[in-house]
């Protein structure tokens, strides 16, 4: 009989998900905290483990590392009302078979339970294992908790690992540096460089000597051999952001890199090797690129062993608020200021907003209004905004107390802060504007 095993201080969970999972035939057993359930999990070796990340004793990643140390066949999904990329990343490090989110959606443990068990069953017919270890990490650039990141945090766990090449694609502004950065890092190999090169800033024509070096008389100006990024980048790894900028003739002798690991220097004729790993990033759609002649198919699937798609902020945009709390404490600690109240109305225009630019212009953005700002509060108009969002704001006024409120700080602002001339403009006496100032918390310049 197929074996499930819940590892959750709540007795009420404990009590609710072992009754959905007898209902559909399975042998469930419970435990309130790590220590019981690594016991319990060495007595009845249960087919699945349901760990919450927070328990009494003993967190469940440590249970999940010990579970994999121990050489436990037990596929084991992670449990945590706290969705944040971190512990995606280590648990899937670790060897979590799934993350998911509580409060838990029903459907998807079901689904997540049934593919459990058809691997387990694929794992039978093998004649190896293949075990995760533990490996420390830090993590702390990447904001996300919406389904999507999710997806990348996960993807970032199972290549950090490895050697594989990388491709990674998305939207200027997505964060694909702060991804190929994660891989590294998290790498065994943490400690060798990380070398970035943007390949659509350099010329052609010298961005051949960047990657690979030249001797000294290869070209005018050549007056000393230098070291190009793949000697530099040793076992370390080379970022190669806009690889779709890459001339097709340059494609050819990376393509022959990444083949037999060797080059040459530019002029040079002795044979140099590397153990660099490449992660590439473009901003491009390759296929578009292939399609009309322009990118080497070869060199695609060379690059794409493992391939990360970033989602554009616009589909993310429950992300947002985080981001902007994350990105707010950034900047002030950059600028020394101590801007950080976002009001509602602002965080909702915020999050409504297009940004083309992603996560760059959002940062950019609120980078100008903290710039501008006069107390600790992040004002609409310190936004730089463009006409197709100025008229976003206008359909957001939904009461005429919202209208009231923007009309009357719009004027303020207009005059400079003179009550007494805003107060001719509206009509209303002095007293009045005071207290409408008051209520509606509006700063006077």
């Amino acid at each position: 009989m197929k074996s499930i095993l819940i590892i959750d201080d709540d007795a009420l969970i404990r009590k609710t998900l072992a009754a959905h999972l007898a209902k559909q035939g399975f042998e469930v057993r419970a435990a309130e905290d790590g220590e019981s359930g690594l016991a319990a999990a060495a007595e009845a070796a249960p087919d699945v483990v349901l760990c919450d990340i927070r328990l009494p004793d003993i967190d469940g990643l440590e249970v999940l590392g010990r579970l994999k140390e121990s050489g436990h066949p037990a596929a084991v999904v992670i449990m945590t009302a706290y969705d944040d990329m971190k512990t995606t990343v280590e648990a899937v490090k670790r060897g979590a078979f799934e993350y998911l989110v509580k409060p838990l959606d029903y459907v998807a443990l079901d689904l997540t339970v049934d593919k459990a068990f058809q691997v387990r069953a694929l794992e039978e017919k093998v004649s190896y294992l293949v075990q995760e270890r533990s490996k420390e990490y830090q993590i702390d650039n990447i904001i996300g908790r919406s389904a999507p990141m999710r997806e990348v945090f996960k993807l970032i766990g199972s290549v950090a690992g490895t050697r594989t090449n990388v491709l990674i694609q998305g939207e200027s502004g997505t964060g694909k540096e702060l991804v190929a950065k994660a891989i590294h890092y998290n790498s065994p190999l943490r400690d060798e460089p990380f070398i970035v090169i943007n390949c659509s800033a350099i010329q052609d024509t010298l961005l051949e000597s960047e990657l690979f070096g030249h001797v000294k008389g290869a070209f005018t100006d050549a007056h000393c051999e230098t070291k190009g990024k793949f000697e530099i980048a040793g076992r370390g790894a080379l970022f190669l952001d806009e690889i779709g900028d890459v001339s097709p003739g340059l494609q050819s002798k990376l393509l022959r890199v990444i083949e037999t690991r060797d080059f040459m220097k530019v002029g040079g004729e002795k044979v140099l090797k590397t153990e660099a790993r490449i992660i590439a990033a473009t901003n491009h759609s390759l296929r578009s690129l292939i399609e009309s002649g322009k990118f080497r198919e070869d060199l695609y699937y060379r690059l794409k062993v493992v391939e990360i798609q970033l989602p554009s902020l616009r589909d993310r945009k429950e992300d947002i608020p985080d981001l902007v709390a994350y990105l707010l404490e950034k900047i002030n600690r950059e600028l020394r200021k101590n801007v950080r109240k976002v009001p509602a109305e602002v965080m909702k225009w915020l999050t409504e907003m297009s940004w083309k630019g992603n996560v760059r212009e959002l940062e950019n953005a609120l980078t100008r209004a903290v710039i501008l700002a006069k107390g600790d509060v992040v004002l609409k108009e310190n936004l730089p905004l463009d006409s197709e969002d100025r008229k976003l704001f206008a359909r957001a006024l939904t009461s005429l107390e919202e209208v009231e409120k923007e009309y009357i700080g719009y004027v303020l602002s207009s005059v400079k802060g003179s009550k007494t001339r805003a107060s001719q403009i509206l009509q209303i006496s002095r007293p009045t504007l005071d207290k409408k100032i008051k209520d509606y918390g509006l700063e006077v310049g």
